[in-house]
């Protein structure tokens, strides 16, 4: 029963950092506040779904080595119990990174934009719902760091 609650516990965990702000054309980190962004005009020539890889942080490594960690040294005892331990942490960890990754991948898009000035750009950001189309005039909005497509 121990293990069932922290493993609940752990998932929980993993499952709130997936659900982090969006990186879609309107979304904003609270920092981009009161920053001036440059804004330049263009014509959508192409979207193309993509995929954003996931979160890889300490979490899911720590919680899945954990739950292996307790879950192994169940089998056995004395050495045996020990060798078991070990072995569990390493491939819990090992599953518990490849569940968080999983879990926090999410869907992007890449807008290839002809600007009014001619020069050709691709930007890759999440998709937040906004449904770009080739030939509809958009707006890029750029600060130096971040770079966003929107209408």
């Amino acid at each position: 029963m121990r293990v069932l609650n922290l493993t609940l516990a752990l998932l929980a965990a993993v499952t709130v950092t997936g659900c982090a702000s969006g990186l879609g054309g309107g979304d904003y980190e609270r920092a981009e506040t009161r920053r001036v962004m440059n804004v330049r005009m263009g014509v959508i020539e192409s979207v193309r779904l993509v995929k954003l890889e996931g979160t890889n942080s300490p979490i899911g490594t720590l919680g899945g080595a954990a739950v292996g960690g307790i879950a192994g040294s169940t089998v056995g005892g004395g050495k045996g119990s020990a060798i078991a331990a070990v072995v569990g942490a390493v491939v819990g960890g090992m599953a518990g990174a490849a569940a968080e990754e999983g879990m926090t991948r999410k869907q992007g898009v890449e807008v290839t934009v002809k600007m009014d000035n001619g020069e050709m750009l691709a930007i890759i950001q999440e998709d937040g719902g906004e449904g770009f189309k080739p030939g509809e005039r958009i707006r890029l909005l750029q600060d130096g760091r971040t770079t966003r497509v929107t209408r």
